[in-house]
């Protein structure tokens, strides 16, 4: 019996989803996946928004918590939480959503230009704003989570111990404290 595989509408151009109540979006060319929460490592001397790495098919990745990035507070876990597994610049990252909104595209109108949203601009990294289904929908460019991702020390570039006389190894313990975020 052979499978039928549905091809991607080239319409379809944005993975939609809601942080904090505010409607995002990404390029749909840099999505890899969308899943449930998985097992989480805590990363020590992460930037704050880097809750931990997780064993993404054979890699470890590290997980970003938009939440926390845009400065908003945590919320009680449940099902409709997300990760976004995604491209950032040759890497790959898990964005953390409160909830997905699915795929969509413009109709071939490009992006406004994002307005000036004063601080924290930079953590937003708003590519630009689109509309869907009446409501505002702000785009976030991708690149700007490499210079988060790339500022790690992952366990597959970190010194070995031995490099360092006197200094504990920074690699997390496969055993060692994680949370799980399963739905």
């Amino acid at each position: 019996m052979s499978q039928h595989r549905h091809r991607h509408d080239p319409s379809k151009t944005l993975v939609g989803f809601i942080v904090g109540g505010v409607h995002y979006a990404v390029a749909i060319a840099g999505v890899r996946e969308i899943c449930n929460p998985k097992a989480l490592v805590s990363l020590p001397h992460a930037p704050p928004s880097v809750i931990g790495v997780t064993d993404y098919r054979g890699n470890v990745i590290p997980v970003i918590d938009l939440r926390m990035r845009f400065g908003l507070p945590p919320v009680e876990q449940s099902r409709r939480i997300k990760w976004i597994v995604v491209d950032v610049g040759g890497s790959l990252a898990s964005l953390v959503v409160d909830q997905t909104r699915g795929v969509f595209g413009t109709a071939g109108v490009p992006h406004r230009p994002a307005p000036p949203l004063g601080a924290g601009d930079d953590m937003r990294g708003i590519e630009g704003v689109a509309t869907y289904d009446d409501e505002l929908v702000f785009v976030l460019d991708l690149r700007s989570f490499a210079e988060v991702t790339s500022r790690l020390a992952l366990p597959a570039s970190v010194v070995p111990p031995a490099a360092l006389p006197g200094r504990p190894s920074l690699l997390p313990r496969a055993h060692g404290p994680s949370r799980d975020k399963a739905s």
